[in-house]
């Protein structure tokens, strides 16, 4: 393996807790827990209509500005002017990464590149790793191949940027579908333990699975596993 490419939002950083917290900030009084998975629970279904050709090529930050439009009146926000609604859909823009992300990506940095492999766009994932401190050998995205994951032109995508057979290629994520998409194109696969993705109120099982290549708990585990 020479490339490790990263799914971002959930593996390394922490979107449930980052919104919840802003809206703790911004509205005290939403329910930011709630408000998070109801964003969150918009993203595929917005994404199955560009894949559909319902609607064109879209970017990741205006599939969040319609959720965001059509979700605000639920929580009593239908008054938020252009502006907050701006700043609101950038915290996408602002995620914390997870306690341990910087410390394993910097270790793996050492041995392989590390490309992030996000349906986010190139601006969002370029902010995020400016704020959050993400040490990002190169952004690779959903926008550069036009195609979200898990398309295998996404997968596929990073071996041809990279000049590499997919086995020299590893997708790391907390996301099982995502993982299953990487390894029919013959990439290598390590899952990563994130039970805590969509908040302490919603768990979610992490039990490990045969197909994956490794499993670990943490992005520095996976350092460990791979001699870093």
């Amino acid at each position: 393996m020479k490339v490790l490419a990263f799914d971002i939002f959930g593996t390394v950083v922490d979107w449930h807790g980052s919104i919840a917290r802003e809206m703790a900030q911004l509205h005290p009084q939403v329910d930011g827990d709630a408000f998070a998975l109801a964003w969150r629970a918009g993203y595929k279904p917005a994404m199955a209509r560009v894949m559909s050709g319902e609607l064109g090529w879209t970017l990741i930050d205006d599939l969040h500005r319609m959720i965001l439009d059509t979700i605000l009146p639920q929580f009593g926000l239908a008054h938020l002017g252009e502006e907050e609604r701006r700043h609101l859909n950038k915290v996408w823009h602002r995620l914390d990464p997870w306690p341990d992300s910087v410390e394993g990506l910097t270790r793996l940095k050492k041995k392989f590149t590390i490309t992030t492999l996000s349906n986010g766009n190139i601006g969002l994932l370029t902010n995020m790793a400016k704020r959050a401190g993400l040490p990002w050998d190169c952004v690779l995205s959903a926008e550069v191949f036009r195609a979200y994951k898990p398309d295998p032109a996404t997968y596929l995508g990073v071996a041809k940027v990279f000049d590499l057979k997919p086995e020299e290629v590893m997708l790391v994520a907390a996301h099982h579908d995502d993982l299953a998409g990487a390894r029919k194109c013959g990439l290598k696969t390590a899952y990563v333990e994130r039970p805590l993705e969509s908040g302490a109120k919603n768990p979610k099982d992490v039990s490990p699975r045969p197909e994956n290549d490794y499993h670990c708990a943490s992005l520095v585990a996976v350092a460990e596993a791979l001699g870093c």
